[in-house]
């Protein structure tokens, strides 16, 4: 029943999955919330996302505050408060905070899974990492799990 879908969050409020997310990863609608179609996190940068790919999802990011740099395929660019951008999937693309206060962005991935993936990571927790720094070596076991690859 479509109806019983209905998510109406509040300021601050949070979907709750599995496990908790940091807060820099506030999910405002799960997979399972839109049957599959997408999902949708506020996320504010905090740390830079080395290089990789998404092999099935598209992602789409809306920048609410800062500026955020975007390397994607062999071009650079900055967006800016306001600046929206699609990244198909099968491009590789990296995201960098060029902004301090770090950039905020609306994140969407269609088809969903990216907070399942996020849930992942924080399970895997400091086996991902490398001197504090994602390792795209330690992380590719769990990103393939979500269909992505990060280059090493």
């Amino acid at each position: 029943m479509t109806k019983a879908r209905f998510v109406l969050l509040e300021p601050g409020e949070v979907r709750r999955g599995r496990v908790r997310l940091p807060p820099a990863f506030a999910v405002k609608a799960m997979t399972e919330d839109t049957e599959g179609r997408f999902s949708l996190l506020e996320v504010t940068l905090v740390r830079d996302i080395p290089r990789h790919t998404h092999f099935e999802a598209d992602e789409c990011l809306y920048v609410l505050d800062g500026e955020l740099g975007i390397d994607f395929d062999d071009e650079s660019h900055v967006a800016g408060k306001g600046a929206f951008v699609v990244l198909p999937h099968g491009v590789p693309h990296a995201l960098r905070a060029v902004s301090q206060p770090p950039p905020r962005v609306l994140q969407i991935s269609s088809p969903g899974g990216w907070e399942h993936y996020l849930e992942d990571l924080i399970e895997a927790g400091p086996a991902v990492l490398t001197d504090g720094r994602l390792d795209p070596v330690k992380i590719n076991p769990v990103a393939a799990r979500h269909a992505i690859a990060y280059d090493g």
